[in-house]
């Protein structure tokens, strides 16, 4: 199995288990506060996680630069921003077309990276990442009516979280290939960078708006490191896979989340996966074939 592979089903995995602590903490804490946590409380593991890198492949030597500094902050706003706009497509009434659009953030990393980004792809691989996106709406149940399409809205909320999480993905490439150094160090040089600089941000944020979940934080620290660890676990696998592979392809295989989600509601919950979601496993599997054709 490639290295690249690995990493993606890494950040699979972990990403799914951060978002269930996510959620489970927004019960006590507000979401911009439990944002604030995944960023803040995992400093301290991004921070050891790159300077047992430094001391592994040691000696190593790197300049930071402009474009990683640039590429990197970019990365970071991006992040934060496509977290406010997916949140905010979730709260609208009719919000199917906003995630729907959401969800098509490796068609859009594919397009904006070949356009932007000179990352080009092979006709299969083009291919994998639109069957794989058909996939994921298919098995979402995407019904969009014309009331939908004529709400500005849902599709600027959604369109927004779709790029943003798109650029992020492209400019957090961008910022890793900048460093001479091993690909695995210089995405964990990006990742500490981002963590402190999005942590800041987030600061700033709740400080200002909401200063009381300071003291729910601190109630709840232990769900707070879990979800913290859990963050930059995930993340590892993402900026690892990122800077070793093309993002679209990437966040393409990344998919798989959604038929690992849906075996979870079955084999544990015992809850039925229909006929549509069945179609959209489908897809999804055919895209990750052809992915590993393209590849």
């Amino acid at each position: 199995m490639e290295t690249w592979i690995t990493f993606t089903l890494l950040a699979v995995v972990m990403q799914s288990v951060r978002t269930a602590g996510q959620k489970q903490i927004t019960q006590k804490i507000s979401v911009q506060a439990a944002t604030l946590v995944r960023f803040l409380f995992g400093i301290k593991f991004a921070a050891v996680y790159f300077f047992l890198l430094i001391w592994v492949y040691q000696p190593i030597h790197f300049e930071l630069n402009n474009q990683f500094i640039f590429s990197g902050a970019l990365a970071s706003i991006s992040q934060v921003l496509a977290t406010v706009f997916l949140i905010k497509a979730l709260t609208l009434k009719n919000f199917a077309i906003g995630t729907a659009l959401a969800k098509t953030e490796a068609l859009l990393t594919a397009i904006l990276g070949a356009m932007f980004f000179s990352a080009y792809l092979n006709f299969i691989g083009y291919l994998s990442v639109f069957v794989g996106v058909c996939g994921l709406l298919v098995a979402s149940n995407w019904k969009v009516t014309l009331k939908d399409l004529s709400d500005n809205q849902s599709i600027r909320y959604g369109l927004g979280a779709g790029l943003g999480f798109a650029l992020a993905s492209l400019w957090i490439r961008d910022a890793s290939l900048s460093l001479e150094i091993p690909r695995i160090v210089s995405a964990a040089a990006v990742l500490l960078y981002m963590v402190v600089l999005q942590s800041l941000i987030c600061l700033v944020w709740v400080s200002v708006k909401e200063p009381e979940q300071f003291t729910l934080i601190k109630n709840n620290l232990s769900a707070c490191l879990f979800i913290g660890f859990t963050g930059v676990a995930g993340s590892i696998g993402w900026f690892t896979a990122m800077s070793l592979q093309n993002a679209a392809l990437v966040r393409t295989l990344g998919q798989v989340e959604f038929i690992v989600s849906l075996l979870i509601t079955y084999l544990y919950f015992g809850e039925k996966i229909s006929g549509r979601e069945y179609v959209g496993i489908s897809l999804i599997a055919v895209s990750v074939l052809l992915l590993i054709g393209a590849t």
